[in-house]
């Protein structure tokens, strides 16, 4: 589901921008996903402890402001979408090098040689995407500016651990990215949405499939599973984008983006092999000793 959900982003903005500024599609998506699961969060009497409210902020600022913001910032900069995702193929790595120190998470040798593999199955994927778009050096720094943004939201999510259902966390996350948007959006003059069925249509679609349902799920797994399993299944997304790109919009896919998509499997497979020895290998470990007191 996770990465069903989070590569249908990518196809709900390319349709919502054909009808909208980028700023106006970020400011109303992430206001209607407020309301929405703001609202839900009211009829289930959820509670809200105001000492979370700033981590709460400063989570919604990272993964939803830094990261959605640097992506279509980056697009609209004329940074090719197979240069982003094979920039966003850093995010992984980054994560997995940081849990150790931040989160004293172990990362195997074999998660390693998976992410490593991973990688590099994303860059068969997009390879034939992989051109520079007549952008300015600087905007390369957009889609980079993302990866930081998402890897830190995760690794602080996990590290905070924080008490609120997903459903709070994920109504206040997208309440700060909406003030932000919808403030930018104004600021332009374009907070106004056009009335075009197909613009709502859009915002039905990145409301439900890729905030609720991805946002959603890879808060759960982070949760769950912790920040480097989470960061690895997102390998999978650029070819879970290549598919709906074909199925949407008669994209063919290049001719690397089935080996592609294999090597992307071997790696993400060998990678949560790697994670759950690992939590084995923690369980069946031996009690140490205490002296009796």
């Amino acid at each position: 589901m996770l990465v069903v959900c989070w590569s249908s982003g990518f196809v709900g903005a390319e349709f919502a921008t054909q009808d909208a500024p980028v700023t106006t599609v970020l400011a109303w998506r992430t206001l209607l996903a407020a309301g929405l699961i703001g609202g839900w969060a009211l009829l289930r009497s959820e509670r809200v402890r105001p000492g979370s409210l700033l981590r709460q902020a400063v989570l919604g600022l990272l993964v939803q402001v830094v990261y959605l913001g640097g992506v279509f910032a980056a697009a609209g900069a004329g940074v090719s979408a197979g240069t982003s995702a094979l920039i966003a193929a850093l995010q992984p790595l980054l994560v997995a090098a940081l849990a150790g120190p931040f989160l004293g998470e172990a990362v195997t040798r074999r998660q390693r040689v998976g992410l490593l593999i991973g990688a590099g199955g994303v860059a068969l994927v997009v390879a034939g995407d992989i051109t520079g778009g007549g952008a300015a050096p600087v905007a390369f720094l957009l889609p980079v500016a993302a990866v930081v943004g998402l890897a830190g939201g995760t690794l602080l999510e996990r590290r905070w651990g924080p008490a609120e259902s997903l459903v709070v966390s994920l109504a206040l996350q997208s309440a700060v990215a909406a003030l932000v948007f919808g403030a930018v959006a104004a600021a332009r003059d374009e907070f106004v949405p056009p009335a075009d069925p197909g613009f709502w249509a859009a915002m039905a679609w990145l409301v439900v499939l890729a905030t609720v349902g991805g946002y959603g799920s890879y808060l759960l797994v982070v949760r769950r599973s912790g920040a480097t399993t989470a960061s690895t299944l997102l390998y999978l997304t650029p070819p879970a984008t290549a598919a709906w790109a074909w199925a949407m919009f008669g994209q063919a896919p290049g001719p690397t983006a089935l080996p592609g998509v294999l090597v992307c499997a071997v790696g993400v497979v060998l990678a949560l092999r790697g994670a759950a020895g690992a939590v084995d290998g923690r369980r069946r470990a031996p009690a140490v000793a205490r002296p009796c007191r």
